[in-house]
């Protein structure tokens, strides 16, 4: 048993975790981008979908979240700057 404890304190261990909770937050992130333009009532073209559940850069997804509260269609995520 002592082994298995050590595992969960070691360092690449904690790294991992690390990495899983990093790439919950970037999924979660993707999901909430386009729940907000469905709940708007914007259609989620296949194209816009696919961008964003492929994006892995958690900055980017928070700049396309919030460009997703005032969008009139889809592509307005992407425009502009950071687009």
């Amino acid at each position: 048993m002592t082994t298995m404890q050590y595992f969960w304190r070691h360092p690449l261990a904690q790294e991992v975790r690390g990495q899983g909770v990093e790439q919950g937050k970037v999924e979660d992130r993707a999901e909430m981008t386009l729940n907000i333009l469905r709940w708007r009532g914007i259609e989620v073209p296949d194209h816009v979908r696919e961008r964003v559940e492929a994006c892995a850069d958690l900055d980017q997804l928070t700049v396309w979240s919030e460009r997703a509260v005032h969008a009139t269609v889809a592509d307005d995520l992407f425009a502009g700057p950071n687009g």
